[in-house]
């Protein structure tokens, strides 16, 4: 009575995980509309003189929530009365419905994933659950559906969604967080690639070598990414810092009670990664457009900008040929540079690794040109939505140009960034001889500690080195080898009176070390046929010491017998007079571990 049949079971379990799905994208979408209705109110209701209701409140901030997916807005109440575009996207209300759509998906492909550990019956037949790309659809399918509301219901308000920006970018944005959701509850794995792809990229996927190369281009193309947008928001804060009076003119001049005040604040606090991306595009080269007909680059600000009255704008260079502070912008995109460089070689020649197993040239400058066109693809990316239209005629222009920005960054970082790691290669795969190098073992094997105790003990001479690296101070340490009139001795040559008067530096590492090295084995005849050398506590005393001495490359259980019988034996055994005695006591005298 209490069991039921596994398919439908499963069957159920995967209309529940879908429906989950789908109520999870709704809820997602709802938090981050409700959220911003919620500030969008307490502004209006703090304001004195509101200029509208509160259902003109609530679709301004449905319009407002739809701008942060990227979709276009339109401000039909204008003085002209001609309905005026707004495309400008503040990436930090952005943020809030990525993150929120992302962990929608994510909760529920792992839902889905702790429904899949279903019947075995129901596992052998492939329905065990619903897919990874149920999930994703079911979310994204609710999402939508909560942005359809919104966008029909900013109809009439005071700024309404261009129904041609739904599909694209809206959608495409939901889709590609809630795919980013699921990507990361799989344990973001990388590969296989698809089956329409041609087979050597198949098979380059399926590598290890080449995945691990793909990883160290992205998080190098990342570092390089986060180091322009740190880089762009230092050269804005500069910029601010040394116009303070006028961005606090127009800070004032905006709003007169302090309600409006707040609003103008969280507005530009919500501009602020579009200020850092402007000033990125600024130190790159290519600029920002300030409307149709003027543009601001490191060489100065051409033409006549139509800026708003507004308090980051108060950051934007004088009209004029660029200055000498102008062309320190350039540092931004070599720092940039550097820093691909830099994460690329980290995963190229690792400290911890020998010269023998790192990557080679080649390997290395394919891996920084790979960061360098990541860096260049999200700096395109980031760009083409940090800008945008936010009136007619002059304002229909406003923000870096991706197409130029992109491409701008992509030859910064491979021209810099290439042979900045090839050096930092070789620094860092340096002979591992010089003095304040501690970290990389010799080319024996040796740790450099314990190649130091060894150059003591045998030498310095020019003959002690077999091979080895020679060592810069090595004629002023340790011991010298003894030498003829103009010459040296060899390596087996005794040491001079001189050398023979240095003092001793110490313990030997053995003493150290609490390791004692055996005496020679006892030949004479009590010894050899047999007696208290061969007995068996004996022998189990020299198999702990030999295991002791190994360093745990002796296994834990001692030799085969049988490789005794079979004539493998040590000399003293073939030498017992008595083999019929031994073949009766294996663990007689004469036996070997």
């Amino acid at each position: 009575m209490t069991q039921r049949p596994p398919k439908v079971t499963v069957r159920r379990n995967r209309t529940l995980a879908l429906v989950s799905a789908l109520v999870k994208g709704v809820v997602a979408a709802g938090l981050g509309l409700g959220s911003l209705t919620v500030l969008v109110m307490v502004v209006w209701i703090s304001s004195p003189y509101p200029d509208s209701g509160p259902g003109g409140a609530l679709r301004a901030a449905a319009g407002v929530w739809l701008l942060a997916h990227g979709a276009g807005l339109v401000r039909p109440d204008t003085l002209s009365g001609v309905p005026a575009p707004v495309g400008l996207v503040p990436l930090l209300l952005a943020m809030g419905p990525v993150w929120l759509a992302h962990r929608a998906a994510r909760d529920a492909a792992e839902s889905q994933e702790e429904l899949g550990e279903g019947p075995p019956e129901a596992a052998r037949d492939g329905s065990a659950g619903p897919s990874r790309a149920g999930a994703l659809c079911a979310v994204t399918a609710g999402y939508l559906l909560v942005v359809a509301g919104a966008a029909a219901y900013a109809r009439g308000g005071p700024l309404y969604a261009d129904p041609d920006t739904l599909a694209f970018p809206v959608a495409l944005v939901v889709a590609g967080s809630a795919a980013a959701g699921v990507w990361t509850a799989a344990g973001r794995p990388f590969g296989p690639a698809p089956s329409w792809s041609p087979l050597a990229v198949q098979e380059a996927v399926a590598r290890t070598l080449f995945r691990r190369r793909a990883e160290a281009a992205f998080r190098s193309a990342a570092a390089g990414l986060t180091m322009l947008l740190g880089g762009g928001a230092l050269l804005v804060a500069v910029a601010l810092g040394g116009n303070a009076g006028a961005a606090q003119a127009a800070f004032l001049g905006l709003a007169g009670d302090w309600s409006g005040r707040i609003a103008v604040l969280l507005l530009a606090a919500a501009l602020v990664p579009n200020a850092a991306l402007w000033g990125a595009a600024y130190g790159l080269g290519p600029g920002f457009s300030l409307g149709t007909g003027a543009t601001a680059t490191p060489l100065g600000l051409d033409g006549t900008p139509a800026l708003p009255r507004f308090p980051l704008l108060a950051a934007v260079p004088d009209q004029g040929a660029g200055a000498l502070p102008n062309w320190a912008a350039l540092a931004v995109p070599v720092a940039a540079a550097l820093a691909v460089a830099w994460f690329a070689v980290r995963r190229a020649a690792p400290a911890d690794v020998p010269p023998a197993r790192a990557w080679s040239p080649r390997e290395t400058v394919l891996v920084t040109l790979l960061a360098a066109l990541g860096c260049g693809a999200g700096t395109a990316l980031l760009t083409a939505v940090a800008g945008g239209p936010i009136g007619t005629g002059a304002l229909s222009q406003f923000g870096p140009v991706w197409w130029l920005t992109g491409p701008a960054a992509l030859v910064w970082t491979a021209v810099i960034g290439v042979p900045a790691a090839l050096l930092m290669r070789l620094w860092r795969l340096r002979t591992p001889g010089w003095a304040w190098r501690r970290d990389v073992p010799e080319a024996d094997g040796l740790p450099v500690a314990e190649a130091d105790a060894e150059e003591e003990e045998e030498g310095e001479g020019e003959g002690d080195y077999a091979g080895r690296p020679r060592r810069w101070w090595a004629p002023w340490r340790g011991r010298r080898a003894a030498a003829g009139e103009g010459g040296q001795a060899g390596p087996g040559a005794p040491a001079s009176p001189a050398a023979s008067s240095v003092p001793s530096p110490g313990p030997a590492p053995e003493a150290a070390s609490g390791f004692e090295p055996y005496d020679f084995l006892p030949t004479d005849p009590w010894h050899e046929k047999g007696g208290p050398w061969h007995g068996k506590e004996n022998r189990e005393a020299r198999w702990a010491s030999l295991k002791q001495g190994s360093g745990g490359l002796m296994a834990d259980f001692p030799a085969d017998r049988t490789a005794d019988r079979a004539g493998q034996a040590d000399p003293a055994d073939r030498a017992d007079p008595v083999p019929e005695r031994r073949a009766a006591d294996p663990d007689g005298p004469g036996a070997t571990p």
